[in-house]
């Protein structure tokens, strides 16, 4: 591999370790909760007027509780998108968590649904 290989390399793994469940302090509200989503979210760069509603619970520790689901897409273009619209938006989700929850949030959230929208960046 040549030095650009590995310096690309390098980037990604910076760049997955970063964007991983790890919160600087406890989240106390749902409004922290869906901004610490929201921060590992990556609208696909050919994606216009486009969104994704998930589904999903959380555990007590923050981890998810079970797979995120779409309950509602509305995106341009052809299946291949849609799909792949989709599949990031969930990818934010997993890749965001565990999340860290305040004691007190973390026991009122547990097991409930959580809905978020996903936007494209337009």
């Amino acid at each position: 591999m040549n030095r650009s290989g590995i310096s690309a390399c390098l980037l990604a793994v910076v760049a997955v370790a970063s964007a991983g469940g790890v919160q600087a302090k406890e989240l106390t509200t749902m409004n922290e909760v869906r901004d610490a989503l929201n921060a590992c979210w990556s609208p696909l760069s050919d994606s216009k007027n486009s969104s994704v509603t998930l589904r999903f619970s959380f555990k007590r520790d923050g981890n998810l509780k079970g797979p995120p689901c779409a309950s509602a897409i509305n995106v341009q273009g052809d299946d291949k998108t849609r799909k792949a619209f989709v599949i990031a938006a969930i990818e934010a989700v997993e890749r965001c968590t565990p999340l860290k929850l305040a004691p007190s949030l973390a026991h009122s959230i547990s097991g409930s649904v959580f809905t978020m929208r996903f936007h494209s960046s337009d």
